[in-house]
């Protein structure tokens, strides 16, 4: 039989994890299939997602109408029907959780995005929803917001694993990894376990080169060295970050600090490669996959992306590959005046904002919804 390079990547410590969640393919067995011929190792849930699979299916009417008769609010549907189904997603993944010591087999479920600037309506919210799910297998996703640093630290120190969403930029990246290891050394100091908590940092790819190549692409039209500079930067800056944090990864988690926590059952806050689907077709459908191999990472990848990376996918260790290079690429990005804590900012509160929309839509479908039930 031929290899499958998704299974292949494994044997560089990296994780594929699927960025969709849907009824359908929880009730058919397509998720198992996907957990068996391509070592699946965990899933990924945002509100887009769920607007699709909700608004675009008949798999949840059943569902909808039962608790529109039974005088359940909005909200609660939204609840009812995104709760179970990461709860039949994560017990698909349970054997692999559990054959793991508690490393792999995740699925995540993210807060209200409307509460990313909010820090204690977050946590509360947080709360409710790892009580709901009521499985060791979960994440709860926090957006990497200054808002939602706090939040992190604090689910954390009561024993909430956090997937920490919307990461952009270096800078951040350190205080979200402080916010976890500060975390679990407030929970230590309450004398409670910490060898059951779980974290990634989810760091955002493609948005970062659709936005700085825009940039880059409006300077290449000019003349001058600054030209050549930014068509020689075009392209390279997502991957150039992704490498950059991999080396604070490193620094964090292998320092004494960390060991300390380590010798206690701590676990690394594992980098997570998020928004991996290739949006320039100019660049290779699996750009964001092949570049950034290594191990302890996790790459979650979109359906098309992962058929693609099955198809013809080229395992290697490459992560640490061109190290200085990507610290340069970053550098020279100042040479064309372009600001990189800026272009991060931007990206962040655009992502809240691409959360917002869709869980938007999605609330007002199933408000349609259940006054359509209603009405029968």
């Amino acid at each position: 039989m031929d290899s499958n390079p998704l299974k292949d990547i494994q044997s560089y410590g990296q994780s594929i994890w699927l960025d969709d969640i849907r009824r359908g393919m929880l009730t058919g067995g397509d998720l198992q299939r996907l957990v068996d011929e391509d070592g699946l190792r965990g899933v990924t849930s945002n509100p887009a997602i769920f607007d699709k699979a909700i608004s675009g299916s008949a798999d949840y009417d059943e569902l909808i109408a039962s608790l529109a008769g039974q005088g359940q609010s909005v909200d609660a549907i939204y609840r009812a029907l995104t709760v179970e189904d990461v709860q039949m997603a994560a017990d698909v993944f349970r054997p692999l959780y559990d054959a793991s010591g508690g490393d792999h087999g995740f699925v995540s479920l993210e807060v209200n995005p409307h509460l990313a600037y909010r820090t204690q309506e977050t946590i509360e919210e947080a709360r409710e929803l790892w009580q709901a799910l009521d499985r060791p297998n979960v994440f709860i996703k926090v957006p990497a917001t200054a808002e939602g640093l706090p939040a992190i630290r604090q689910l954390i120190s009561e024993g909430i694993s956090v997937n920490v969403t919307l990461l952009f930029g270096l800078p951040r990246y350190r205080r979200v990894a402080e916010a976890y290891l500060t975390g679990l050394e407030q929970r230590l100091a309450q004398g409670r376990p910490i060898d059951g908590i779980r974290s990634v940092a989810s760091f955002f790819l493609s948005r970062i080169d659709v936005l700085v190549d825009s940039q880059l692409e409006e300077r290449m039209a000019g003349s001058g060295p600054g030209a050549h500079i930014a068509e020689e930067l075009r392209g390279q800056v997502a991957i150039a970050s992704a490498k950059q944090s991999y080396q604070i990864y490193k620094e964090i988690f292998h320092s004494p600090r960390f060991r300390k926590l380590a010798d206690r059952g701590g676990r690394t806050q594992r980098l997570l490669w998020a928004s991996t689907s290739t949006k320039n077709p100019d660049y290779p459908d699996v750009k964001y996959v092949e570049a950034l191999i290594g191990p302890e990472t996790v790459n979650t990848l979109p359906g098309k992306t992962l058929e693609a990376y099955r198809d013809h996918g080229q395992p290697a260790a490459r992560l640490e590959e061109g190290v200085k290079e990507s610290r340069d690429i970053l550098e020279k990005l100042a040479q064309v005046g372009i600001d990189i804590d800026q272009v991060t900012e931007q990206l962040e509160q655009e992502g809240v904002d691409k959360f917002n929309r869709p869980f938007d839509n999605l609330m007002q479908t199933l408000a349609d919804e259940r006054a359509r039930f209603l009405a029968q």
